[in-house]
Parts: C-alpha cells; sequence; structure tokens
C-alpha cells in the first residue's frame, strides 16, 4: 500500500532495508553528475550487503496543486503505478516481486518519492522502469486508470481519515492554520470533489508539468558498480526528454505569518476528547528549527518527557500526548495534542495543557532534559542511516531542500550547538498562546458543551 506523509500528522515508517554499520560521525561518500536533461544524478556505494535502492524524487507535492484540483499529487502517487505499454498494469511490482525486490511511495506537501530495494542484480531492472515510467505515463493514462485509482484515493481518504479515530484532525487542521489561497491550506489527500472532477487531460496536464528529468533528482545506493550504473542512468534516463509545459512550472511560494488564534470543537466517532494545540512556525532548517524538535521531545517523548509526567501520571488527567515540529519547505508547524482520560472534562485537560507549556516557555528545559533530548535525536540519525534504503532517502532529502545530497554533518550540528537558552526562545515564540489554533475533537453528544 502507498504511503501518504502529510504535514502537522503522524505518519508511518517505512519498512526497514537490511542492516549496514554506521560510522559515528555520519557521512555520505558519494559521486554525482548531471545529465543533459536537467535530471540530478547521485551515487552512494556500499558492499556490506549485496542490495541496491533506487530512490527517484520529485519536486512536486500538494503545494503545487491548482485551486479545485486538490489531491492530484497524490493521485499521481498512486497513477505511476499503473504501468505503461512496455511495462503493464501490475507487471511493475510483480517483476520486482519475483527478482526479491520491493518499492514504495509516499506524497507530501513539497514533493513526491518512489524507491526500490532489492537484490544488487535486480538494479537495471529498477533504473529501467523506473525511466520507463518517467518517460511514457503521462500518455499512457487512460479513463480506465483515472477511475481505478481516483476510487483507490478516495477510499484511502476514508480509511485513514473519515473513518479513523481523530482522522478528522487531518482534513480540518490545514485549513485551520493556514489562510484561504496558502499553498498548505489544503489536506494532501485532497477532496473528493476535486477528485471526482479531475479528467484524464487535468491529469495529463500535471504529468507534463512536474514529471519532468529537470524536475527529479535520483539516488542510487548499495552494492554496484558505479560505472556500469552510469551507463545504465545515460542509457535509460538521458532518452527521457522534458514536455513543454515542464518549462513553465513554478513552485508554490508564501509569506510566513504567525497564526490567527482560534478555538474550534469538531466532531468525531472516538471514545475520548482529544485536544490539540497547533502554532505556524517557521520553515524546515531554518533558525529554530532544531530547537523545536528539541522542545517537542522534551515535552512528549517517553514516560520521562513533561507532558506525560504531569498529565498522565502525575495529575492523571490524560491517557497519551504527543509533540512534534512537522517541517515544510515553505513554513512548518509545531502540535501538541493530549487526549483526556475517562471522565476528565475537556477544559480542565486544555487549562492543564496549557499550563505546562507556560513552564516550559517561561523556564526552557534542564540541563537532563536537553542532554536526553540530543540523544534520542542522535538516535534517529544513525536509524534513518540504517541500510542503503535509508541513505537514499536522506541524500534525495537533502539534495532537494539544501541542494547537496550529504548534508548530514551540517545537519547534526543544528542539534549539537542548540542551548537550554535557545530551546527556550524557540518555545517562548512559538507556543504563545495570542498565536495558538486550538482544534478540539470530541464524541457527537460532547460537541458543544
Amino acid at each position: 500500500m502507498r504511503r501518504l506523509a502529510l504535514l502537522l500528522l503522524l505518519v508511518g515508517c517505512a519498512p526497514a532495508s537490511a542492516r549496514s554499520p554506521v560510522p559515528a560521525e555520519p557521512t555520505i561518500p558519494h559521486t554525482s553528475f548531471t545529465l543533459d536533461n536537467g535530471l540530478q544524478v547521485v551515487f552512494h556505494v556500499d558492499d556490506t550487503v549485496p542490495l541496491v535502492a533506487v530512490n527517484l524524487n520529485y519536486n512536486v507535492g500538494a503545494a503545487d496543486e491548482a485551486p479545485g484540483r486538490t489531491g492530484f499529487a497524490h493521485l499521481f502517487e498512486h497513477l505511476m503505478f499503473m504501468g505503461t505499454s512496455r511495462v503493464p498494469k501490475g507487471k511493475f511490482d510483480s517483476w520486482m516481486e519475483t527478482a526479491g525486490g520491493w518499492n514504495n511511495a509516499w506524497t507530501s506537501e513539497d514533493r513526491t518519492d518512489y524507491y526500490d530495494v532489492g537484490p544488487k542484480e535486480l538494479l537495471e531492472t529498477l533504473l529501467w522502469m523506473e525511466a520507463d515510467r518517467l518517460d511514457a505515463l503521462g500518455g499512457d493514462i487512460d479513463q480506465q486508470k483515472l477511475d481505478l485509482q481516483r476510487d483507490v484515493v478516495r477510499n484511502e481518504r476514508r480509511q485513514t481519515s473519515e473513518n479513523r479515530p481523530y482522522g478528522v484532525v487531518r482534513l480540518t487542521l490545514p485549513g485551520l492554520l493556514y489562510p484561504p489561497g496558502h499553498p498548505y491550506a489544503h489536506p494532501v489527500i485532497g477532496s473528493h470533489e476535486d477528485l471526482q472532477a479531475a479528467s484524464v487531460e487535468d491529469v495529463q496536464t500535471f504529468f507534463a508539468t512536474w514529471y519532468a528529468p529537470r524536475n527529479a533528482s535520483l539516488v542510487v545506493t548499495g552494492d554496484f558498480d558505479a560505472a556500469q550504473a552510469e551507463a545504465w542512468v545515460r542509457a535509460y534516463f538521458g532518452a527521457v526528454t522534458n514536455p513543454p509545459e515542464s518549462h513553465a512550472a513554478k513552485r508554490a511560494e508564501a509569506t510566513f505569518a504567525r497564526a490567527t488564534p482560534t478555538r474550534t470543537f469538531v466532531e468525531d466517532r472516538v471514545n475520548a476528547p482529544r485536544v490539540h494545540f497547533v502554532a505556524r512556525t517557521a520553515a524546515l532548517y531554518s533558525d529554530r528549527d532544531a530547537e523545536l524538535d528539541i522542545l517537542a521531545t522534551v515535552l512528549a517523548e517517553g514516560k520521562a518527557s513533561r507532558l506525560h509526567r504531569a498529565l498522565v501520571h502525575r495529575q492523571e488527567l490524560a491517557t497519551d500526548v504527543y509533540a512534534g515540529q512537522w517541517s515544510g519547505r515553505l513554513e512548518s508547524g509545531f502540535i501538541i495534542w493530549a487526549t483526556a482520560r475517562d471522565g476528565v472534562k475537556v477544559e480542565e485537560l486544555e487549562a492543564a495543557l496549557a499550563a505546562e507549556i507556560e513552564i516550559l516557555r517561561s523556564e526552557g528545559p534542564v540541563d537532563d532534559e536537553l542532554l536526553r533530548a540530543k540523544a534520542g535525536i542522535a538516535h534517529s540519525f544513525a536509524r534513518r542511516m540504517d541500510g542503503v534504503a535509508g541513505r537514499a532517502a536522506v541524500m534525495n532529502n537533502y539534495l532537494s531542500n539544501r541542494g547537496v545530497p550529504d548534508w548530514v554533518s551540517a545537519d547534526r550540528a543544528r542539534y549539537q550547538r542548540a542551548t537550554a537558552d535557545g530551546v527556550r526562545a524557540a518555545a517562548a515564540q512559538a507556543l504563545d498562546p495570542a498565536h495558538r489554533v486550538t482544534l478540539i475533537v470530541v464524541p457527537p453528544y460532547e460537541a458543544g458543551e
């Protein structure tokens, strides 16, 4: 099943690939080149295990969708597996899986990422199939393929949001946090109305605009011969031309602003109320982005965290808590939530949650909390680098967002140099109640109480 990554929302992790040693100070040795058609290519050779990963990033996400055409980026994530004349429907998966490989994809507000993993002998096939669908899939889309995948995506919306406890947050929060017309003001999965209105011509135009070599980057990691891989890349991807429409593609832009304070109740088929505090924060890799990651860890990561100790253990007001800095290319969002224990009134939980946040805004974290948060984040860096698929994803993320494939040392340094005062200052600004969006999910019978 294809994965959907949403800003401000919890997402699943990709399946782990085979493990390989990770150096204490991660760096990613690599070579790179750019094809004449603009495709950026990066190779990272690691012969520890006989596996390869192919990661293909397209710089298009929900933020680039036109009004009335929401959900197109994610819809295309599904359409890309519908086959071409050379790789018929179902064969992209079956040929790969028969040879011991697997694949997946995800869509966010900012980009769409496809990745394949398999035995090293499968590399040529993986490259050929990825180049084939980049070259031919747009012209091979027909009404039958569109109808099938449109129904799949609409059903996914029902399963992941409409019929899942608290899933209404996925659909409601973007419109509360961002003003109309902001690129992030709609959910990645789009609306039923927009998906239903999509025509074959619409999706073909979307493909021609965004799915082009000049708008993509390819990372290959694992046990392979770089010279042979380069020959395959040049032969298969080098033959793909940029559609005329891609020359006019313009990325979404937005001016960052603080959120307008609101307090909203929404009903959902849940057993217990959940209080969400959300704030708009600065973009990925900008000033204080790292400090806000640390803040989220201090607030809610593990049983020793501030909110767990205060609300779950000591006051017994909540059954669980969460905090996260969800970083995006245009701007980010900081979200905190707590689920009420049976019998606890929403107003009591909301007040207690706000009180704990104010303490941290005023005092900042203590030294032990800062050290624990930094250690946890360092561990997450190692986990992301653990395996060829993980490293391919990391490199394509950096290439897309920083312009270089190996930014890991600089990224780690952002967290290492963070101070308690810096985290306190970030909290004081980001968690200011004057710019807080409050979303309270309640069972139907409690709405408006």
